[in-house]
């Protein structure tokens, strides 16, 4: 199979190019596309053989269930049991944009989609192509990210081209997502609503609504690992083909320790990448001295939104790259730092804590 990749302008959308990929979407055929937190693979969510095939191509576990995309509330009501009232408020301030809210399902969302459970995960993302997308459609539109499973999110045409091609007709390439994390996911039909999965909208953010709202830990309610109710819960996410070595503790501590630890692996002749979350100097002369080191720097002033938007490029250019191990720096889990660090965990081959005890 071919794979088109068909560039569409965000800004002036082209109908006709909408219209065929919204045709291909109709006649159970799958085609990626952007939203503002990464590219998504989109299936009709109300056919089974269509949703089926998403499962094939990324090579993603039957047990982890898809997020559903809307345009608009009348599609919600077609899709779920009920809208209770605090997700009508939830919408209201939030979408579109990057939030997932899980709710009672209708019977016209095959189990395929939610992996056997009774509630659907569903989100209005705020991209204009995605919205254009499912609206010329008038389907909502089962898609996780359009990438193979495991591995970092695209966010861009091209990652989802070198994952993806051969497998997809189409692409339709929007420009880089502007979030570069996947949307936030919670579970608001708790006494105490949970976020299952941080993301573009944060805990602070959503406290503002719901100031009882908990974030889920294994610790908490470990059985929910046996069968998620959301993506991001369960498997390895977000990983690289380098293995990557996460660091935690003040910046000093961190900086100190990786530039003690890559030593060996620089020495061996390894292909080493530093991913820098926060602004400093310190690998300056260990990159004079072996020009093969690569460091990727995600912020110039710790601004968390634009670390987000570059984590999964930068973990993706270190293959491009050719490296073998990356040593991560991490931030405070504050804001979007707590979807930040939630990749980063998720992704690491290893953890080393050096923060001071309690």
């Amino acid at each position: 199979m071919h794979t088109k990749v068909q560039f569409c302008d965000p800004k002036k959308i082209s109908s006709d190019i909408i219209e065929k990929a919204a045709q291909l979407l109709k006649s159970g055929v799958l085609v990626a596309f952007p939203t503002e937190t990464v590219y998504g693979l989109g299936a009709n969510a109300l056919d089974p053989d269509a949703v089926a095939k998403i499962f094939m191509v990324k090579g993603r576990p039957a047990d982890n269930p898809l997020i559903v995309h809307i345009s608009d509330l009348t599609q919600l009501k077609e899709i779920v049991e009920e809208i209770p009232p605090l997700t009508k408020l939830l919408a209201e301030k939030f979408w579109p944009g990057p939030l997932t809210i899980l709710l009672k399902k209708k019977a016209s969302i095959p189990p395929i989609v939610t992996a056997g459970l009774s509630t659907v995960a569903v989100r209005m993302p705020s991209h204009p192509i995605a919205r254009a997308l499912i609206q010329a459609a008038d389907l909502p539109i089962a898609a996780p990210s359009a990438n193979t499973s495991g591995r970092p999110s695209p966010t861009s045409a091209a990652h989802v081209l070198d994952d993806l091609s051969g497998k997809i007709p189409l692409i339709l390439d929007g420009g880089p997502s502007q979030v570069g994390l996947e949307s936030t996911v919670i579970d608001v039909q708790r006494e105490n609503p949970l976020i299952l999965r941080p993301g573009g909208i944060t805990l602070e953010q959503l406290k503002e609504i719901i100031p009882n709202i908990q974030i889920y830990s294994p610790e908490i309610m470990p059985a929910l690992e046996d069968q998620p109710p959301s993506p991001g819960m369960k498997y390895t996410h977000y990983a690289p083909k380098a293995a990557l070595f996460l660091y935690k503790g003040p910046i000093e501590e961190m900086s100190n320790q990786i530039l003690m630890d890559i030593q060996q692996f620089l020495t061996e002749n390894h292909r080493i990448g530093i991913l820098q979350l926060i602004p400093h100097q310190y690998y300056e002369v260990m990159k004079k001295k072996f020009p093969f080191l690569e460091i990727k720097k995600l912020s110039l002033n710790s601004n968390l939104e634009e670390i987000a938007a570059n984590l999964f490029s930068s973990l993706r250019s270190f293959d491009e790259l050719g490296v073998e191990i990356i040593f991560s720096e991490s931030i405070n889990p504050i804001g979007v730092g707590l979807a930040i660090m939630n990749r980063l965990n998720k992704a690491a081959r290893r953890i080393y804590d050096l923060s001071p005890p309690t």
